[in-house]
């Protein structure tokens, strides 16, 4: 079993299993223990006193934000050149910032603050769309794992395993090249299959664990029904650390989309701009005008912090075991 998997199985039975008498009565700024409280919101107040989610948070939220406005906000189009008549080949000079251009252009007279705008949309886009189905696909695979057992979990598994077995980015790099023509589409589906294996082996590992709770068994010995049970019974109650660790996922999708765009596996048309693609067409201007390649590269980072924090968070506070 390899490591990824190893992690994968801890985090589920960790985050199913219920907390030991007392390890869930951390007060407030009081003291007062929270008893009578659900889980949700005993999460909730422990989370907004955490100001690393709070700073996560913010980062996703202006993310978002101006992803949603990019186009309403965006002072020019993104694929037309208008300040060609700035840009030098001979003497490797690009338009400065000025008046009405706040970052100036890029290598091809392009207003590079429309186009930072512009592609905050696409990255977003791709990295919601890739984990929606990456976290389907995994949802469907391991329900049938935790739901059937025996053979079928048996043979979902090992597919599983050789999937983790080999690095995300790897994997996603072979998916794509698999595509006669590079599209958006195409590196969505390259790194939402690699999303699967995750998604699938934590919620058929919190379902076992889920499997073995009380109420599980009352409901067995009442004669409910299987499919009942299944989906009445485990699968709610296992799709908690499920979604919390699509949160993880969203800034991993971002970073391998980002990754598979530079290696120029994305779109090939860069009228619509992409981050990860413009930091691939700065490669061979970063020694004379790095800030073509630096704007991209530190949005990507922050949004992929961004989630990152919150994903942390958010596992932190449903985790008994690792609250402080």
């Amino acid at each position: 079993m390899t490591s990824r998997a190893t992690k994968i199985d801890r985090l589920a039975a960790t985050s199913a299993r219920p907390p030991a008498a007392g390890e869930g009565q951390q007060g407030g700024s009081s003291g007062a223990p929270d008893e009578g409280i659900s889980l949700a919101v005993s999460a909730w107040r422990r989370l907004r006193r955490n100001p690393i989610f709070l700073i996560g948070a913010t980062i996703i939220g202006l993310f978002v934000l101006l992803a949603l406005l990019a186009p309403f906000i965006a002072p020019h189009d993104p694929g037309l050149r208008l300040l060609e008549d700035q840009v030098s080949n001979a003497r490797n000079e690009i338009p400065p910032p000025q008046p009405g251009h706040p970052l100036g252009g890029d290598q091809y007279g392009r207003d590079l603050f429309s186009r930072m705008l512009l592609g905050s949309q696409q990255t977003l886009m791709v990295a919601v769309l890739a984990t929606v189905i990456g976290l389907g696909g995994g949802t469907v695979l391991g329900t049938l794992a935790g739901a059937f057992g025996g053979w079928v979990d048996t043979v979902v598994m090992r597919i599983v395993d050789v999937l983790l077995s080999i690095p995300s980015l790897l994997l996603a790099v072979s998916i794509g090249a698999l595509f006669v023509q590079q599209t958006q589409f195409s590196v969505i589906i390259a790194v939402a299959i690699v999303q699967i294996p995750i998604f699938a082996r934590l919620l058929r590992g919190t379902m076992l664990s889920v499997r073995e709770s009380d109420h599980v068994l009352a409901a067995k010995a009442l004669g409910v029904k299987r499919g009942a049970i299944v989906f009445r019974h485990i699968v709610p109650n296992s799709l908690g650390p499920v979604i919390v660790q699509s949160t993880l996922v969203l800034a991993i999708a971002i970073l391998d989309a980002a990754a598979l765009s530079f290696l120029g596996l994305g779109a090939a048309d860069d009228s619509t701009p992409e981050w990860g693609q413009m930091l691939g067409n700065a490669q061979d201007y970063f020694d004379s005008q790095p800030h073509l390649a630096f704007w991209p590269a530190a949005c990507i980072i922050v949004v992929a912090l961004g989630f990152t924090l919150v994903g942390e968070s958010m596992r932190e506070a449903l985790d008994p075991r690792q609250r402080r």
